[in-house]
């Protein structure tokens, strides 16, 4: 567990704190939840820039979108299926003033004055209230609530004694795998976490490890987006560390876990009728996609949407790279020529993104891609919650710690960190995955 940060005042409310407070006596903000202040501060100079797509041979060639003929591995690789049709559809996860969107809207760019959270925000503790009550509920093996100190906090998760609800276990999740390791955190400004992800590790058929991450992020303008995403990374995870040890190509096993993962946000769209009656507006759940699989000699990238991985060498001595490309209406605008990055991400329509994974998704397209990378260093898998404070792939490899590869935990709790320290606007997931690949049992230093 990370150190709790010494803050003078709450990130959430702004209210001050006291030393010592573990959750904010105002709004009941969990503290421990907001990593300290990274010390991670890289002085590097970045020299050289990441080839475009497409760039002279023996320059980062663009990989082929399926493994290649007598390509060697375990297993012959299956063969590639035929390209999906490009998605047409536009679907807005915010509104432009970089809001989330509320769940039932269709376009996200409409005002929501009369719109209202699922929970009200907690309000100070009563200080005529005394503090033994909450002593002898501790002592009786309850759970004390965070906002009157006083109360036993029910098994549905509200106080007996003042209403509140209690911050949730979601709110902000760590895990560590081996030398894989992710952590999410609900942000500052979101009511909720709509972010999820699974990681593992596994072994090929020949005993080589493999490394695995997935990253899903919950389109707010659905209805249930924190379901969708929380199903979606688990199916994609679960098909990955079923696959790999079976002798599946990596890339080819990236592909099913997007369609496993696609099938199983579809499944939550089937709801009973009466469901719909009552809000035929609201879309069904979606979310978008992204992970990485990391063996002892290829690194695979699949994603769909806007979510993102990069490649951020240990040595720094060569430029880093963003591996995907954006499902999304800023990135179009730039395939196109139409507008140069800067003005593209600073349109309102630059978080529109055309493709997800949802039961509404006009077409299902998993973009997959494969890299030999020819030095050690670390994968960066995340949602926009993060990319959105480190965009360019030069300033993601300033804020990602250079011990990144052996102490994957403490490093994604420093990018964590970076995202709440510009703002927090949108929830915060992010995975990190050094290449090559680690054995099975060896962690974080």
């Amino acid at each position: 567990m990370s150190q709790m940060p010494q803050l003078s005042a709450c990130p959430s409310c702004e209210e001050p704190l006291e030393s010592g407070d573990r959750f904010c006596g105002a709004c009941g903000y969990d503290l421990s939840a907001v990593p300290a202040r990274p010390r991670d501060n890289p002085t590097i100079t970045l020299h050289g820039s990441v080839p475009a797509q497409g760039a002279p041979a023996g320059e980062y060639p663009e990989p082929p979108s399926a493994p290649p003929a007598g390509t060697a591995w375990p297993a012959p690789p299956p063969p590639s299926a035929p390209p999906a049709a490009p998605a047409t559809g536009v679907r807005f996860d915010r509104r432009p003033d970089g809001q989330p969107v509320p769940p039932g809207s269709d376009t996200g760019v409409e005002a929501y004055p009369g719109q209202q959270p699922d929970e009200y925000l907690l309000q100070a503790p009563d200080p005529r209230v005394s503090a033994d009550p909450a002593a002898q509920a501790a002592g009786a093996g309850g759970k004390v609530c965070v906002a009157c100190r006083a109360g036993r906090v029910d098994d549905d998760g509200y106080c007996q004694n003042c209403g509140h609800a209690q911050p949730r276990e979601r709110d902000h999740m760590e895990q560590e795998s081996g030398p894989v390791a992710a952590v999410s955190d609900r942000g500052l400004r979101h009511h909720r976490n709509e972010d999820a992800f699974g990681i593992g590790t596994t072994a090929l058929p020949d005993g080589a490890p493999a490394s695995v991450a997935i990253v899903c992020d919950g389109v707010s303008s659905a209805t249930r987006p924190d379901a969708a995403s929380m199903a979606a990374s688990k199916a994609a995870s679960e098909t990955l560390l079923a696959a790999l040890p079976r002798g599946t190509h990596p890339q080819q096993a990236m592909h099913d876990a997007i369609v496993a993962a696609s099938r199983a946000v579809n499944s939550l769209a089937g709801e009973p009728a009466t469901v719909r009656e009552h809000a035929p507006h609201q879309n069904a759940p979606a979310c978008t996609i992204v992970g990485a699989v990391v063996t002892a000699h290829l690194l695979v990238v699949g994603w769909v949407g806007d979510s993102r991985a990069y490649w951020v060498p240990a040595d720094r001595s060569a430029p880093p790279a963003r591996l995907t490309e954006d499902d999304s209406w800023a990135a179009q605008m730039v395939a196109a020529g139409l507008m140069n990055e800067a003005e593209a991400y600073a349109d309102e329509r630059a978080h529109a993104i055309t493709g997800w994974l949802g039961a509404d998704a006009y077409e299902l397209e998993p973009h997959t891609a494969a890299f030999k990378p020819d030095r050690p260093g670390v994968v960066v898998v995340c949602t926009d919650g993060l990319w959105n404070y480190a965009e360019a792939a030069e300033e993601m490899a300033r804020v990602v710690p250079f011990d990144a590869a052996t102490r994957p935990l403490h490093s994604a709790r420093v990018l964590v960190g970076h995202a709440l320290d510009g703002g927090g606007h949108d929830n915060v997931t992010v995975a990190l995955v050094p290449f090559p690949a680690v054995p099975r049992g060896a962690g974080s230093a």
